[in-house]
């Protein structure tokens, strides 16, 4: 039974598509497994909207159910099938709500953080930046090249010119040292 369904796992979509032709809902089941979420992902993205990326994506799956007839292998295949008529319905829906609706474009919630979260960071900001200047120069090197030039440690302890063991140490105290600084200045991170 297993290998049955493995085989019927590994049909090409070709061969999926002359059974869809033939009317097997289990093989439209397999391609809408392997490809309805390109569907419904082109749809979400255009339309912003998830349920209406799902009504999209299942007219996609009832147009290849429909036109399976017409099928023609070796073309594109499936997934490239599905994107074209996915982002053709979506411009169409997009050309509808232009002319459907003579409401006002409702206004965006300003997305932009408040005041108080961003005067948070910036003393955050501050706080780290002071601790950083405040540390001895290679461990300031340590935590710069660590995390603000996102280099490896051993790429790090080169540039550095020192055992990786003994950069990492050095990382450690460093961390300790700023974590410390940081939480006696008052700000939490």
């Amino acid at each position: 039974m297993a290998t049955t369904a493995q085989a019927i796992a590994s049909e090409s979509d070709d061969a999926l598509m002359a059974r869809v032709a033939a009317r097997d809902a289990d093989a439209l089941r397999l391609l809408a497994d392997r490809h309805a979420e390109i569907a419904w992902r082109i749809a979400y993205r255009m339309l912003n909207d998830a349920a209406e990326a799902e009504d999209v994506a299942q007219d996609a799956l009832l147009r290849l159910w429909q036109y399976a007839g017409r099928w023609q292998a070796g073309g594109p295949g499936v997934a490239a099938w599905l994107t074209r008529v996915a982002t053709n319905a979506c411009l169409d829906r997009i050309r509808r709500r232009r002319f459907v609706g003579d409401d006002a474009v409702p206004e965006r919630a300003d997305e932009s953080p408040l005041a108080d979260e961003v005067i948070e960071e910036d003393d955050v900001r501050s706080a780290v930046a002071a601790c950083i200047e405040a540390l001895p120069d290679r461990q300031r090197a340590a935590i710069v090249l660590t995390y603000y030039e996102e280099r490896q440690n051993r790429m790090a302890a080169d540039i550095l010119a020192m055992q990786i063991k003994a950069f990492e140490s050095l990382l450690f105290r460093a961390r300790a040292s700023l974590r410390d600084c940081v939480e006696g200045k008052g700000v939490t991170v």
